[in-house]
């Protein structure tokens, strides 16, 4: 998971914490930071304003050293959202992270402003329907992808790329996550609805 200061609290800790209940191993990367540092991470919402607002997060712990990733090892990037993306972006060890996982075709998970990362690395939106926050639409139309406008508790998915528009859709947002990767669910008979 790549993460930045003020990334979206609920993009961090919904998804590792949901795939970490189906058996999946998260690291949640900064650049420069190490295991056991933390990050300030933010909350976003719309309340009536032209744009979101911002306030501040829970505090995230870092669980793996960022000079010690090797991307061949993992089986899949997801970048998650709010203001980390807009720095991250530029580091060019994220970039050359990106481009591992699109050249090797290997999933590729992005949500609300994660595809700031993506279009930083070119090639790896162009000829993709991605959904994102409205905002980075010219981002991902001049990175040559085609920016789909999904509902905000919907996701998109084009092969292996799952993207979503923010974090009103991380339920669905993670269900595809889950079937790219190959991971089954499955309930017993004695399943029922829980009120």
């Amino acid at each position: 998971m790549l993460t930045g200061e003020f990334t979206e609290e609920y993009e961090i800790f919904v998804f590792q914490q949901g795939m970490e209940a189906v058996g999946h191993t998260v690291h949640v990367v900064c650049p420069d930071k190490k295991a056991g540092e933390k990050i300030q991470t933010s909350l976003h919402d719309f309340e009536g304003h032209q744009t979101y607002i911002e306030r501040f997060g829970h505090f995230a712990d870092i669980n793996k050293t960022f000079s010690e990733v090797d991307p061949a090892q993992y089986d899949a990037v997801y970048c998650a959202g709010g203001r980390g993306p807009e720095y991250i972006r530029t580091d060019k060890r994220v970039q050359a992270l990106v481009r591992h996982f699109h050249e090797t075709k290997k999933p590729i998970f992005t949500i609300c402003h994660g595809v700031q990362i993506l279009v930083a690395v070119d090639g790896v939106v162009r000829g993709k329907k991605v959904a994102a926050l409205g905002a980075c639409e010219p981002e991902v139309r001049l990175a040559g992808g085609t920016y789909i406008d999904v509902g905000p508790t919907e996701a998109y998915v084009d092969g292996t790329m799952v993207s979503a528009k923010g974090w009103t859709g991380l339920a669905a947002f993670m269900r595809e996550c889950l079937k790219v990767l190959g991971t089954e669910i499955r309930h017993g008979e004695t399943l029922r609805a829980a009120a």
